[in-house]
C-alpha cells in the first residue's frame, strides 16, 4: 500500500491499521515492503461500546476467527488456528522464528473505558527472551491495546517512527500502545518500555515459570493500567490485538488465548 493522507482513509480502515502500525515498529527494520493482509479489502467496522449503555455492561469482542491476521513486512508469519476448548472459543498461536498478529478495530471512548477480561495458557517461556532488549524482544503471548491521543506531543524520534509507520502501512504510529505480557523474570506490575519507542509500554501481568501449562484468567482496569504505564489519562481505545512472536530470538514458541471481553463503565 502506498502512503496516503489520513483524511483519504475511511474511519473504519484507519482503525483497522492502527494496531498493525505498532507491530511494524515493534518488530520490523526499515523496509518499503507492502504488508500482506488477509481480508484487507473489507476490514470490519469498528465495534463500538455505546455511550448510552448502563455502567458495567459487558461488550464481548467478535470471535477470534473474524479478526484479521496481519503479516509483517519481511517477517515469517505466526500460525493461528481456531477451536473450541472447555466450552469456549480459543486461538492457538505457534511461532517459529516468526511474528504476526490478530487484531480487531474497536471504538471505546475514554469516558467509557472500564475493564478487560482475557485468558491465556503458555506451555513454555522463551529462555532467551528479554522484552526490554531490542534484539530479544519476543513473547509467547501478548494482549495489545492501541489508543488515540495528541501526536503533537511526540518526540522527534517518535515522530520519525510515526512517519516510517505511515510510509509502510498508510497509517501513523498509534499515540500509545499498552501490552499485557508474561515476563520471564520481572515481577507482575512492572512496566517495560519498548526499546524502539516509549509510546509502546508493556505491563507485566504474569512472571516466571510457576503457572506454565495452566489456563490463567485476568481482569484488568484499563484506565488504571494505562495511567500506571504512561503517567497520563488514556484517550479512546481504537484497537485490540493478540501477538505471539519469536523472530528476534529465532526460536519456537506456542500459546493459547481465550476470548477477550471489554466492560464499559461510565
Amino acid at each position: 500500500m502506498s502512503p496516503m493522507s489520513k483524511t483519504a482513509l475511511p474511519l473504519r480502515r484507519r482503525l483497522a491499521h492502527c494496531v498493525f502500525a505498532l507491530a511494524v515498529v515493534q518488530t520490523v527494520a526499515c523496509t518499503s515492503t507492502t504488508p500482506k493482509t488477509e481480508a484487507a479489502q473489507n476490514p470490519p467496522t469498528p465495534a463500538p461500546v455505546d455511550a448510552a449503555l448502563p455502567a458495567k455492561v459487558a461488550f464481548i469482542a467478535a470471535p477470534f476467527h473474524t479478526w484479521q491476521h496481519y503479516r509483517l513486512p519481511g517477517k515469517k508469519a505466526t500460525e493461528f488456528s481456531f477451536s473450541q476448548l472447555n466450552g469456549r472459543e480459543v486461538v492457538e498461536a505457534s511461532a517459529n522464528s516468526s511474528a504476526s498478529m490478530l487484531r480487531l478495530p474497536v471504538r471505546v471512548e475514554a469516558a467509557n473505558l472500564g475493564r478487560i477480561k482475557f485468558s491465556w495458557m503458555v506451555p513454555e517461556l522463551i529462555a532467551q527472551a528479554d522484552m526490554a532488549m531490542r534484539q530479544s524482544d519476543d513473547s509467547p503471548v501478548r494482549v495489545v491495546l492501541a489508543f488515540e491521543g495528541d501526536r503533537s506531543k511526540f518526540s522527534m524520534k517518535n515522530a520519525m517512527l510515526s512517519e516510517l509507520s505511515l510510509a509502510i502501512t498508510g497509517e501513523p504510529l498509534p499515540y500509545a500502545t499498552l501490552m499485557y505480557v508474561w515476563c520471564n523474570t520481572r515481577p507482575a506490575g512492572s512496566v517495560i518500555v519498548n526499546a524502539r519507542t516509549d509510546r509502546i509500554r508493556k505491563l507485566v501481568v504474569q512472571s516466571g515459570a510457576k503457572d506454565l501449562s495452566h489456563w490463567l484468567d485476568y481482569e484488568r482496569n484499563v484506565r488504571a493500567d494505562f495511567q500506571q504505564a504512561f503517567g497520563e489519562a488514556p484517550g479512546a481505545l481504537v484497537g485490540i490485538g493478540i501477538m505471539t512472536d519469536s523472530d528476534n530470538t529465532q526460536t519456537k514458541t506456542h500459546g493459547w488465548y481465550g476470548p477477550l471481553n471489554l466492560v464499559a463503565e461510565k
